[in-house]
């Protein structure tokens, strides 16, 4: 884009952080993706939820939070306000009583902001918009590669009898098309299952699986350059689910697994995505009712930031 006049996150010194309108980063809105290299947006979507509901007040807790947040990363360099044209776009209108209208209506939202060539980074709501958004990513790049985190596969063939809830859209995405099976890494898989070969079914399609275990008392650097190495120049979106990260860190969320990663390899993670072509990115499941403290929606809106900050163009100073 020709303007450079980059939005900047309103600082602390122009308005107190408790005060002003809680958009993510308080940023500007900005309805017209087509204006935007980068934009948030809030998926208030918790119906395919099939614990503890509350995601759909993430996007808001979020955005109320990332005040804390500034323009610049002091640890990577990161300046991606400096380069690119980001904003906040608001929340997609879900159908609260009907899941299955809801994943339509996130999928067309989604394929506008695409074609606009905007990179959408989602505030979730529950791991079942990641369906949706994969969806729409297909139509202009084709399968992608993905960077998921989290604490379950969610490649559940059906949950209770439905075959698109927060535990399937991995199974869906598989069967649709939507991914590079030899490139997408799950890391951080834990808990207990219902049966043994639980974590079988994505290697079966060339999933490489990174158990929580694996992961335990070590730095996360070299298995992201292996992973970079195995993605190379394919389009990847990352995809972070919160409960990915040890409940001890971020306990608002509706499926909690204790053993989990720590924040530090959480940014590790995405840190280490800088370089590759990310087309895209969310934070999911980040349930605000369990969640007194805010500590969960600041870790959330902080690794957002993280993925803005490994875009395709992001300026380091």
């Amino acid at each position: 884009m020709s303007n450079t006049n980059y939005n900047q996150p309103l600082g602390g010194n122009e308005m107190p952080r408790f005060g002003g309108v809680a958009t993510m980063m308080r940023l500007p809105i900005e309805k017209d993706p087509s204006k935007l290299d980068a934009g948030f947006i809030g998926v208030p979507f918790d119906i395919g939820t099939s614990n503890r509901a509350g995601a759909r007040y993430g996007p808001r807790q979020i955005r109320a939070e990332s005040a804390l947040l500034r323009p610049y990363n002091m640890a990577t360099g990161a300046a991606p306000f400096d380069a690119l044209h980001v904003a906040d776009l608001g929340d997609v209108a879900i159908n609260t009583f009907n899941l299955q209208k809801s994943i339509q209506i996130i999928e067309d939202h989604y394929t506008a902001i695409v074609d606009a060539d905007c990179v959408p980074l989602t505030m979730g709501g529950d791991h079942t918009v990641a369906l949706p958004i994969l969806r729409a990513l297909k139509k202009k790049h084709g399968p992608v590669a993905m960077i998921h985190v989290d604490a379950h596969a969610d490649i559940n063939d059906n949950m209770f009898g439905e075959p698109i809830a927060h535990g399937t859209p991995f199974r869906r995405a598989v069967e649709e098309g939507l991914l590079l099976g030899d490139k997408v890494a799950q890391i951080g898989l834990r808990g207990t299952g219902y049966a043994a070969d639980d974590f079988d079914w994505p290697r079966t399609q060339g999933f490489r699986v990174v158990t929580a275990e694996e992961c335990w008392y070590k730095s996360l650097a070299p298995l992201m350059e292996e992973i970079r190495n195995q993605i190379g120049d394919a389009p990847v979106y990352i995809s972070f689910d919160i409960d990915g990260l040890d409940p001890s860190f971020a306990p608002g969320t509706g499926t909690p697994e204790i053993g989990g990663l720590s924040i530090q390899q959480g940014l590790e993670v995405i840190r280490g995505a800088k370089g590759l072509n990310v087309i895209g990115g969310d934070v999911v499941e980040v349930a605000p009712p369990y969640d007194p403290s805010g500590n969960t929606a600041l870790v959330a809106a902080n690794l957002l930031y993280e993925i803005l900050c490994v875009l395709p163009g992001v300026n380091y100073r």
